[in-house]
């Protein structure tokens, strides 16, 4: 049984008469944030895809920039989202303090689904922003925290529209009022724009200095300059504007920026090793001196390396076809191939190419015409078209047909 709450609220409960607030204003911006949401889900799915593929579907190798782009939305996407749910919680912000807190077990239900899906939301931006700066200061794993939370926001979002659709179709239907001005149901009808605090509705209050309009104006031109200034990560011809790309390609070695050097990953010493050699195994194993690598590195390719922080920049390539390394050991295209780091350790030092990549793929000893620097994998990197950067694994030292 619930409490029974005093009908009058306390004397310093909160009041709210700001004008701007509205079931009008809350659902276009809601649509728009759900939007983004959706976008973001579905892009996030597609690149926790590239990590755990199924056998029979693997990665396609063509178009080469598909994942460039799905990515690119999938960071674009959630950044604006943080701005957009700002202002969703803004607008919606006086229901928190609605007298009696709680009137039933179903409406009890329903705050607290809200508090839910408000919570995973933030938490689900905020550290996905702080991923695409490579700072983590929590002790989890972020990229399985990460995707199991996605699966509560959209669960509880989805949760959210069902619960307030009534609400969100009338929203959509009415024009935004402007200033005092309103044009959808009058002051005193329309719940959203004053609470429960007060037995009798308030009068309407006086013309602000910004209208409702302005607000949705304000927040697409905020929400615009974000995406204006961050996507010149991924499309270079905006990087010059790219006053928030936290990766811009002019400023890397050899035009690609760089997320994990050398000496993080505590591999200078052995990549720089004149013993340096690349080990095949399979059923006709071999070895390869750097010399061989190189005098066999002649094939060119142009594929974008793209990140999951969503950075790309398109590069030119040379090295050795990964196909032909398979078979000289005796495999085939059909074959299933691991490469491995001279990394000793860590999550991504090894990784697995399959399918239509497995024809595609370089092992790059050159990068835009010049030979790559130790950050960028010397002497010898994988690169694949449509594939996460972080599975181009670099400073190779092994290959093993499955």
């Amino acid at each position: 049984m619930l409490l029974k709450l005093p009908q009058d609220p306390p004397p310093l409960w909160p009041r709210f008469r700001s004008p701007l607030r509205s079931t009008a204003l809350t659902a276009r911006i809601g649509r728009v944030l759900g939007i983004c949401f959706g976008l973001c889900f579905v892009t996030g799915m597609l690149s926790h895809y590239q990590y755990h593929p199924w056998s029979w579907l693997p990665e396609p190798a063509v178009p080469v920039w598909l994942y460039r782009v799905t990515q690119g939305v999938h960071v674009t996407t959630g950044t604006i989202s943080i701005p957009l749910l700002l202002v969703k919680l803004w607008s919606v912000y006086p229901n928190l303090f609605r007298w009696p807190l709680v009137t039933s077990v179903k409406n009890a239900l329903e705050r607290l689904s809200i508090a839910v899906l408000v919570a995973s939301a933030l938490v689900e931006l905020t550290t996905g922003y702080l991923n695409v700066l490579n700072w983590y200061p929590w002790p989890w794993d972020f990229v399985p925290v990460h995707r199991f939370l996605a699966y509560v926001v959209i669960g509880s979002l989805l949760l959210h529209i069902a619960i307030k659709l009534p609400d969100i179709k009338y929203g959509l239907g009415v024009p935004v009022a402007k200033g005092d001005v309103l044009t959808e149901k009058p002051w005193s009808d329309n719940p959203d724009s004053w609470s429960n605090n007060d037995h009798e509705p308030p009068p309407p209050p006086a013309p602000t200095g910004i209208s409702r309009r302005g607000v949705l104006i304000a927040t697409g031109t905020g929400v615009g300059l974000v995406v204006a200034t961050q996507v010149g990560q991924s499309i270079t011809p905006l990087e010059p504007i790219g006053l928030l790309a936290v990766r811009q390609h002019q400023k890397g070695p050899l035009g690609v920026p760089i997320n994990r050097t050398a000496d993080q990953a505590a591999v200078r010493e052995l990549a720089l090793a004149p013993t340096w050699a690349l080990r095949v195994e399979g059923p006709q194993p071999y070895e390869l001196s750097l010399a061989d690598v190189l005098n066999m590195s002649v094939h060119e390719a142009s594929f974008p390396i793209s990140c999951v922080e969503g950075w790309s920049v398109g590069a030119h390539w040379q090295g050795l076809r990964l196909l032909d390394v398979v078979r000289r050991a005796g495999g085939d295209a059909d074959s299933h191939v691991e490469v491995r780091s001279l990394e000793p350790k860590g999550s991504y030092n090894r990784s697995f190419v399959h399918g239509p990549q497995v024809s595609h793929a370089l092992l790059a000893t050159h990068l835009n015409g010049e030979r790559l620097t130790i950050d960028h994998g010397y002497p010898l990197r994988l690169i694949a078209p449509d594939r996460a950067g972080v599975l181009n694994t670099k400073w190779l030292t092994g290959v093993r047909v499955l």
